[in-house]
């Protein structure tokens, strides 16, 4: 957000530009769909490529700052999630930030028809034909607003370096926290899960548990880094909001 309005973008412009760093494409749209419709095409293009280069942009940062007996760390069984816990974040957020209410609802009614028990045929068509039909729909109308005019300028490529600059500071934030949770519990939490923490479900667990399992075959953290991953989602959600507050 402050390096595009250092670059001359307007205040609009860069806090949508500012979502990117989330590698959060639906949240990155709505904002820019609201506030700085002119730079759909690129934005929605830049933030789904960082989510697609996860595998090669991550592990560098991941080896660079984390040790192998760090990488090593065999973390213990996850305790049960309560039904209620699945549900309240969405109340929480929707307090808090109500401007966030439309991002976090959708996330969470899926959610809801998974845990409630009694819509497994909705939760299914959620999870499997609608999915699937809505992300043609979406790749079809971001393609549609990708004209020559506003996708070969300097603002394009602005856009591009700024993304990628806020998702590897994301990751390297990410991974830093995670060594110090890491320090604070005594060696029990894997610094490798804190790269998750981008908005990217759930490729980015997938690449910390990868990285886990070349140092020790035997560790699994998919479902450990699965936990800050959709907390990125929700972290997406939340600045979200306040730009959409603030600049609507």
């Amino acid at each position: 957000f402050c390096g595009a309005l250092l670059l001359g973008f307007a205040p609009e412009a860069a806090a949508a530009i500012g979502i990117i760093g989330g590698a959060d494409g639906p949240t990155a749209i709505l904002v820019t769909k609201t506030l700085a419709p002119q730079l759909l095409g690129p934005i929605a293009i830049a933030a789904y490529s960082y989510m697609a280069l996860i595998p090669i942009i991550q592990p560098p940062f991941m080896k660079l700052l984390t040790t192998k007996k760090e990488r090593s760390v065999v973390m213990a069984n996850l305790r049960p999630v309560s039904k209620v816990e699945k549900v309240v974040v969405t109340l929480l957020v929707v307090l808090l930030v109500p401007d966030a209410a439309p991002l976090v609802g959708f996330l969470m009614l899926g959610n809801l028809f998974n845990v409630c028990g009694v819509t497994e045929r909705l939760s299914k068509t959620a999870q499997n034909e609608l999915c699937n039909i809505l992300t043609i729909f979406l790749g079809v109308s971001v393609g549609a607003t990708a004209d020559a005019a506003t996708f070969l300028s300097k603002d394009t490529v602005f856009i591009i370096v700024l993304g990628l600059c806020a998702f590897c500071f994301a990751t390297c934030g990410g991974l830093l926290f995670g060594k110090l949770m890491y320090w604070l519990t005594g060696g029990k939490i894997n610094p490798l899960i804190g790269s998750a923490g981008v908005s990217a479900v759930p490729m980015a667990a997938r690449v910390s548990n990868m990285v886990g399992q070349q140092e020790n075959p035997a560790n699994f953290l998919l479902m450990h880094a699965m936990g800050p991953n959709v907390a990125g989602v929700i972290g997406s959600a939340v600045p979200a909001g306040i730009f959409l507050q603030f600049f609507k």
